[in-house]
């Protein structure tokens, strides 16, 4: 692969980055509970959350610790998170992220798709790799279905999906 792979996910936990993966390899278009953002949206760019460490008071549930502010506004800051009906999301590193992707996408050639887990609940990440017009395997365990003859069904989990294909890419079987 002479451009390499790119990962785009509706995970906000960077696992990915986690596992290896670049973070300018990896678009979250649901953002990242790794980063903050000005909950009163004074234009701070978000940026890292790894200065906030929470205290929890785990008999209440209840957070102990100082609630974390905007370096910019000294506002309330919040996770920068896509969360449903939010319009208050601070997505200019996701578009910038995903201007490159598509940008890494047009040099390649005969791309495709594997999508992991991804299922109709949160279809985001399903709509991209449908929406490519690229050969897609999809792997899940219950709702592996796909609509094209040239894509691939695996009703497995991930691990064991990747598994399988990396040891019948390795063995020719």
């Amino acid at each position: 692969m002479p451009f390499g792979a790119r990962v785009f996910t509706s995970n906000v936990d960077g696992q990915f980055q986690k596992a290896g993966f670049a973070q300018h390899h990896v678009t979250e278009c649901h953002g990242s509970i790794h980063a903050l953002q000005c909950f009163d949206q004074c234009g701070q760019e978000p940026w890292s959350a790894a200065d906030f460490r929470p205290s929890i008071d785990e008999e209440s549930s209840l957070l102990i610790s100082e609630l974390p502010c905007c370096p910019a506004c000294g506002g309330l800051a919040r996770p920068n998170i896509l969360m449903f009906g939010d319009w208050n999301f601070e997505g200019r590193k996701y578009e910038q992220s995903e201007s490159s992707l598509k940008t890494w996408l047009a040099r390649t050639s005969r791309p495709v798709v594997i999508e992991l887990g991804a299922g109709t609940a949160i279809p985001s990440a399903r709509h991209f790799g449908e929406e490519l017009g690229c050969p897609l395997i999809r792997v899940n365990p219950t709702e592996s279905d796909v609509g094209l003859h040239r894509d691939i069904s695996i009703p497995l989990g991930a691990k064991d999906a990747l598994q399988a294909i990396s040891s019948t890419l390795r063995f020719g079987s």
